[in-house]
């Protein structure tokens, strides 16, 4: 069960729910019947959520440009489970009608016509060409940078978050998001899941695109969560740390030399906890390596080493827990200032501005 938490009015307001129980144990049986889309599913994380929820019984439709792999994974992950609800389609996620296509042919194949949640996995690590060193750029017509990153891990994002926050508050059966909902009553779902990176929370030298494109999720993230009381739709994101997985190619392993990498394994049990739990509303966390850590009397948490009865195995870490309790105080200080002019300029004051804003759209109509 999410933890309790003192609550600001904020908080009731956005239907966001209590800070993320890390120990908690999500009920994989809850995904059973549950239709999940995925991009980027033909391999690394979309293929550890395609088995695991497999497993649980869920209809997944799995999509991906690499159909070799994709065709190859959903026909594996059927006999392993003995679950027939699996597909593999062909998607582009930088191409807008493909993303289109995508969605409409989920929704056939769906049982009931819906899509319970929509996971926006798929993403590359860096282009053709390094954008901090640029060619050509004396020539008469220079060649523009390599924005391949920006297309597949931002605006493929857009497409896919634009397609779900149509299809799932249509999902037949489902109810808006709410922190209050029970899942043994609960039978559909209007889950949103975004997969951003560290590299949206901090630098990642040599790598300013994918930065840029984490960063851009994240932002849309802290945004979306913000509105879930308009949309209905429950939104969470995953920001993993360097984990073992193709993208992590030999660059990332040379860099990581001495450190250690995150696994898969990990990041699909947070991505579970949130899949599995309706309850869960507007959550984020970064998945890294299992550290064996502590938390101090001020509430900080130190690396262990040796043997520590009270020390603990560690991989997931909540973000962005207090957005609408304390972090956003400046916005509510805003906010709080800019209601009090209203009130005290009152009805006179609302007369002037909507005469004021007809003249001006009578002005711009006569031009």
């Amino acid at each position: 069960m999410p933890q309790e938490a003192a609550k600001h009015p904020l908080v009731d307001l956005v239907r966001q729910s209590p800070p993320f129980d890390v120990d908690h144990v999500p009920d994989d049986a809850w995904m059973k019947d549950k239709v999940v889309l995925i991009t980027g599913g033909a391999s690394g994380f979309g293929a550890g959520f395609l088995k695991r929820w497999a497993a649980a019984g869920a209809v997944i439709i799995a999509a991906d440009i690499n159909v070799k792999n994709g065709d190859q994974l959903v026909q594996e992950v059927k006999k392993a489970t003995g679950n027939p609800n699996l597909y593999f389609l062909h998607c582009d996620v930088t191409d807008w009608q493909s993303q289109v296509n995508l969605f409409r042919e989920a929704a056939k194949l769906s049982p009931h016509g819906g899509i319970d949640t929509v996971v926006a996995n798929a993403g590359i690590s860096q282009g053709k060409r390094p954008f901090e060193e640029p060619i050509d750029l004396d020539r008469a017509h220079p060649p523009p940078p390599d924005t391949a990153v920006l297309d597949v891990n931002l605006t493929g994002v857009v497409y896919t978050t634009y397609l779900a926050l149509w299809y799932l508050p249509r999902n037949p059966g489902s109810s808006p998001a709410s922190p209050d909902s029970r899942p043994s009553e609960t039978h559909r779902d209007r889950h949103l899941m975004l997969m951003a990176s560290v590299a949206g929370l901090m630098p990642i030298p040599a790598a300013p695109l994918y930065g840029a494109s984490k960063h851009g999720v994240i932002g849309l993230y802290r945004t979306l969560r913000s509105s879930s009381f308009m949309h209905g739709v429950r939104v969470s994101m995953l920001c993993p740390y360097f984990i073992d997985t193709p993208m992590a190619d030999t660059s990332v392993r040379v860099a990581m030399a001495g450190g250690t990498l995150g696994e898969v394994g990990d990041v699909v049990e947070a991505a579970t906890r949130f899949a599995a739990d309706p309850r869960v509303v507007g959550r984020a966390v970064v998945v890294g390596p299992k550290l064996k850590v502590k938390q101090d009397e001020a509430g900080d948490w130190r690396l262990v080493e040796g043997e520590d009865q009270d020390a603990e195995q560690r991989a997931i870490w909540e973000i962005y827990p207090h957005d609408f309790e304390s972090s956003d105080v400046f916005q509510r200080r805003l906010v709080s200032l800019m209601n009090r002019v209203t009130e005290i300029r009152g009805w006179t004051g609302w007369a002037q501005d909507m005469v004021a804003a007809i003249l001006y759209g009578l002005r711009s109509w006569w031009r």
